[in-house]
């Protein structure tokens, strides 16, 4: 096949360099050169580990050996063809991030307390790093657009897409410095009194969190935590910069996009409490009475706000902090209409949600990226209670009608979710009755098979990198299912996707494990917005509470090659489709000046 003749190339040159008010002298160039593997910096060439060396309990990390791509031929049934790598072609080059949990680790509603009561139940409500998030964001945006282009191919990006639990805690200042970090704002990652972190990691009482001035007395101090003065001030006096993704990027919901800790409905105690000047310190503070009130409370977030209601301000164990109205908890529309407050480029306006979404209150969306690839997103979350999730009986329609859309115009398929099917069984209703039946696992994956052309299936919500193959039953194909890492537990890896033609009856998908780009050495004071990163990324690597080794998944896990059959003829996807939108991809790139075109 042949790709576009030397007029279509100028006149589409010509028409790239008016849209992005550029002179085609200076974009024909890049336009004109033909894709190659690019340098980029990925764990290809190098990984991030503990050393295996000094404290027992706590550990610095390392640099070690990249990790070539493994293949995978779980669903192709047959062996891959070698020549395939001088054959192939690149479909969509794709970024994936997931599990942000961007922080404001000062908020009054952040009840860290709950820790001291069980470490292991409660592991998210107190990490080490958790002041350094948005610095994290940043420096993996840095990477995304460092990895610009495809490692496989050179292929230029399309798009990155998110999964969810974007805002930690439900506040409205988390919500918009992730979309604001992702969009190139400058931001200052701090609440309440300006330039001082007031919580429990300074509180001398609260010895269930690290205190980085001083961990002798407290929890972290006795699994060797250092003492590290002026971090927690660099943290929250110092402005973020961000890149801004040089790409389109979309979102769904995550479980704490959704419920309060990604578990619980939001009452108006707990709104009252993140608006307010008091904050537990000791968990006394905050449940002294959350058992005597089981008897009348008929959830567990109802017995938490039966505490909070009876003893707020009165117990001793609450500290007085610095109110703040912008830590407004949000409600369901409010994570949409945030996205519709954002930038024209790279767009798109809503990132994913439509004008409709905000009419009509759905809170799942598709989108075409290029011609020969349908994004669908869904809201798998349950917005009665639990972190788990489910596919309600509309989303389930609705999809199993765009897939058979799509593969009768001959499209590739991704569905994206935060959930996966190994957390996609709650079962959840309203104590009035839910309005429809909540679809699980074992029902959803056997629809998802029913359609060829669905690839793969991309999520995260464990924060492990995991990847499972789902074959059909006649043994022909099926699709892969991709979960991704966090950015708030180690490793912090999030993921590239690119879908090639091999142009022999298979398609490969090329995962690729991103490390975001911060020194793997963290130097002792280097404040720095990269150096807090590595800092983060290090601590991350020692949190007791959590068994963070095992978040890497296994090599089959990582940077893998994912074959499987072409769902449908790839002729039908010609050289010049195919020019034309690389064409496009790389006008964007340049205009941008990321990814290194010139």
């Amino acid at each position: 096949m042949a790709g576009l003749s030397r007029r279509g190339f100028l006149a589409a040159g010509t028409g790239l360099a008016a849209v992005w008010g550029m002179d085609l002298a200076r974009l024909g160039p890049a336009l004109a050169q033909p894709l190659r593997p690019a340098d980029v910096p990925t764990t290809l060439q190098q990984t991030i580990r503990q050393r295996s060396v000094g404290n027992i309990n706590y550990r610095t990390l390392a640099t070690a050996p990249g990790e070539p791509y493994v293949p995978r031929l779980d669903l192709l049934g047959k062996a891959a063809d070698p020549a395939r790598t001088a054959r192939r072609r690149s479909l969509v080059y794709l970024g994936h991030m997931t599990d942000i949990h961007i922080m404001d680790a000062q908020s009054p509603a952040r009840l860290e307390p709950l820790s001291a009561q069980s470490p292991s139940t409660w592991a998210g409500s107190i990490r080490p790093q958790d002041t350094l998030t948005t610095n994290v964001q940043a420096q993996m945006v840095a990477a995304m657009n460092a990895a610009a282009f495809s490692p496989v191919t050179g292929a230029p990006m399309a798009a990155v897409f998110n999964t969810g639990d974007s805002a930690d805690q439900h506040s409205t200042l988390e919500l918009r410095w992730y979309i604001d970090v992702l969009d190139g704002q400058s931001l200052t990652p701090n609440s309440g009194a300006a330039g001082q972190y007031e919580g429990p990691q300074v509180w001398e009482e609260a010895t269930y969190a690290w205190h980085p001035e001083d961990p002798a007395g407290d929890w972290f101090g006795a699994y060797g935590f250092p003492t590290i003065p002026g971090m927690l001030t660099a943290a929250v006096s110092q402005t973020v910069e961000s890149e801004g993704l040089a790409v389109p990027w979309y979102a769904v919901y995550g479980n704490h996009d959704t419920l309060y800790y990604g578990a619980f409905e939001i009452g108006e105690s707990l709104r009252a409490l993140a608006l307010g000047d008091r904050k537990p310190a000791l968990y006394p503070a905050l449940a002294q009475d959350y058992f005597a009130g089981m008897r009348n409370e008929s959830t567990v977030l109802g017995r938490l706000e039966h505490e909070l209601v009876t003893n707020f301000g009165m117990q001793s164990g609450m500290r007085a902090v610095t109110p703040d109205p912008n830590r407004k908890i949000f409600d369901q529309l409010q994570f949409m209409a945030e996205h519709f407050t954002t930038q024209q480029n790279p767009g798109p306006i809503g990132h994913g949600f439509t004008q409709d979404n905000l009419d009509t209150g759905k809170t799942y969306w598709a989108a075409d990226v290029g011609p020969r690839l349908r994004l669908f997103g869904l809201d798998t979350c349950n917005q009665v209670m639990g972190a788990d999730g489910a596919v309600p009986q509309d989303q389930f329609d609705w999809l199993k009608g765009e897939l058979t859309a799509a593969r009768d115009a001959q499209k590739l398929a991704i569905v994206i979710s935060h959930h996966n099917s190994k957390t996609l069984e709650n079962t959840a209703v309203a104590a009035l009755g839910q309005s429809q039946p909540l679809i699980h696992t074992e029902e959803f994956i056997d629809m998802l098979l029913q359609f060829p052309n669905l690839i793969a299936w991309s999520n995260g919500h464990t924060h492990i990198n995991t990847i499972v193959a789902h074959p059909r039953d006649d043994g022909k194909g099926g699709f892969w299912e991709i979960t991704t890492a966090s950015c708030i537990d180690f490793p912090q890896q999030q993921q590239l996707l690119e879908i090639v033609d091999n142009q022999d009856g298979t398609i490969s998908l090329f995962a690729t494990v991103l490390d975001h780009t911060s020194p793997a050495v963290w130097r002792e004071g280097d404040f720095s917005q990269e150096g807090l990163a590595a800092l983060s990324r290090e601590l991350s690597s020692n949190d007791w509470i959590e068994n963070p080794l095992m978040r890497l998944g296994s090599p089959l896990d990582r940077n893998v090659e994912l074959l499987l059959p072409a769902p449908f003829d790839m002729s039908v996807v010609t050289d010049a489709e195919l020019e034309k939108e690389t064409m496009a991809r790389k006008a964007r790139l340049v205009a941008a000046n990321k990814g290194g075109a010139a």
